[in-house]
């Protein structure tokens, strides 16, 4: 997963958009942080699914 930190940031950056708004800068930082976020969930989220194992007991 993200760093503490990386976190941190994009969820600072995520408040200020919607309280002062971000400069072009900060919104491309916001984007990309967001896209590492996503990448990083996603391969925790398959990496879960491919271990689990479904056992049916009725059969």
């Amino acid at each position: 997963m993200l760093s503490k930190d990386k976190i941190d940031r994009l969820n600072f950056l995520s408040k200020k958009s919607k309280s002062t708004g971000l400069t072009e800068k900060e919104k491309e930082e916001q984007q990309s942080l967001r896209q590492e976020y996503l990448q990083a969930f996603r391969k925790d989220f398959r990496r879960t699914l491919d271990s689990i194992e479904v056992v049916d007991t009725k059969h």
